[in-house]
């Protein structure tokens, strides 16, 4: 797997794969109806893509998943907005391969960020699984983070 930039033009079809991926929440505690924001806007997607945080996950010549990325060059970090995979792909391991991309493709952070629902039970425990822990519960969120020295410890038993 690598990830790509996304381009505006491929919008809509990452729109698509986000709808499949997110519907398939009410499976791991979500209610049905309840989205993360712009999941199913094409015009959203394509700010992101303009802006330069749409990325694309590729296996070969194959779209299979998507992440929203916000680097923060200054600061040394990466805010890992949203990732998905295209629910045709759940349970095949293509989740965990895209985070190691995001973490590969960003060698100059020294912390990744990223929150999630506390009622989603599938979310919650693959980040944990990857080594991010949680440093605040707000508002019906856990929110996780994974240090250098954290990420390294972990790709070292690997």
């Amino acid at each position: 797997m690598y990830i790509v930039k996304a381009e505006a033009d491929q919008a809509a079809k990452i729109v698509d794969m986000s709808v499949r991926a997110f519907e398939t929440d009410v499976n791991v505690g979500g209610t049905k109806g309840e989205y993360p924001p712009g999941f199913d806007s094409i015009e959203w997607h394509e700010q992101m893509a303009r802006e330069g945080h749409l990325y694309q996950a590729m296996v070969e010549n194959d779209l299979v998943g998507a992440a929203i990325v916000f680097p923060d060059e200054i600061n040394k970090s990466v805010y890992i907005g949203r990732i998905f995979i295209d629910s045709i792909y759940h349970r095949k391991g293509y989740g965990l391969r895209l985070m190691e991309c995001i973490e590969k493709n960003f060698p100059c952070a020294a912390e990744f960020d990223l929150d999630t629902p506390c009622w989603n039970e599938r979310t919650n425990a693959f980040y944990k699984r990857l080594g991010y822990r949680i440093i605040k519960v707000e508002d019906g969120f856990n929110y996780y983070q994974k240090r250098k020295s954290e990420l390294d410890a972990v790709q070292n038993l690997t």
